[in-house]
């Protein structure tokens, strides 16, 4: 599946038409995800997936982003891929518009074109997948992107693609995708596994198979800072609630039940 993103993407590139550049608020990812000795959260903004299909038919991101941002999340992730995920661009900065915290574009970026693109909409970091790209070319891109501002999310599922990448540089910020792109199965051990390659001065989030408090409890006590959530935030209805059960916080608001 991976691949065939890939060249989806190739396509879409050869017709990129950048947007009018939006004026918009700038937040640092990293500085969000390391403010206190608790694990922090960024809450994605997500409507379906390869694997999953739809995940939420009642999807409208900018409530969802102003619940998430009132239940604590230290930054967002918003999909913008159209053809797998059901995202768009004008998500991102819709989202933008309405919080005061860090937004992560999460899409298949293989083009300094579509880091020209992220920072127009308005993303404050972006992702980019070890999976997806030669070390030297993510490298490059990790470059372009810091030259226009955009933090870097460098996502890892294998100690083999980390160690590539290290040989050529330290990413500021690594993901841990506990989910393999290429058969979709997830477990939470690849954090596990790959807790003892993460530089001590590197921001280290887990990403994907998170549910519950105790999978973030898991992945905190092999060194995860944050942890990316989607789908197990998605699929409820109250998604302020999920994130703060999540976060494991006690309380007895009825309002939010």
């Amino acid at each position: 599946m991976l691949n065939k993103i890939i060249e989806t993407k190739k396509e879409e590139v050869q017709s990129l038409q950048l947007p009018q550049r939006v004026d918009v608020s700038r937040y640092s990812l990293k500085k969000a995800l390391i403010q206190n000795n608790n694990v922090q959260v960024i809450a994605e903004v997500k409507k379906a997936s390869p694997s999953k299909g739809l995940i939420r038919s009642d999807f409208h991101p900018e409530s969802i982003a102003e619940s998430y941002q009132r239940g604590g999340a230290a930054a967002l992730s918003v999909l913008t891929d159209e053809p797998y995920f059901q995202g768009k661009r004008a998500y991102l900065t819709a989202v933008k518009n309405k919080v005061s915290i860090p937004v992560l574009r999460k899409d298949f970026i293989i083009d300094r074109l579509q880091l020209e693109e992220s920072e127009r909409i308005g993303a404050d970091a972006v992702l980019l997948i070890a999976a997806a790209l030669e070390p030297q070319h993510l490298h490059e891109l990790y470059l372009e992107a810091d030259e226009k501002g955009l933090e870097v999310l460098v996502e890892f599922h294998s100690k083999e693609e980390l160690e590539s990448v290290m040989k050529i540089f330290k990413p500021a910020i690594i993901g841990v995708n506990n989910r393999d792109l290429k058969t979709f199965n997830t477990t939470l051990t690849v954090t596990e596994e790959l807790s003892k390659c993460i530089p001590a001065d590197s921001v280290f989030v887990s990403e994907s198979g998170i549910y519950t408090h105790e999978d973030l409890q898991f992945v905190q006590n092999y060194g995860a800072d944050a942890v990316l959530v989607g789908e197990s935030l998605m699929r409820q209805t109250n998604v302020e609630l999920a994130l703060r059960q999540l976060k494991g916080e006690k309380f007895h608001d009825q309002s939010l039940s």
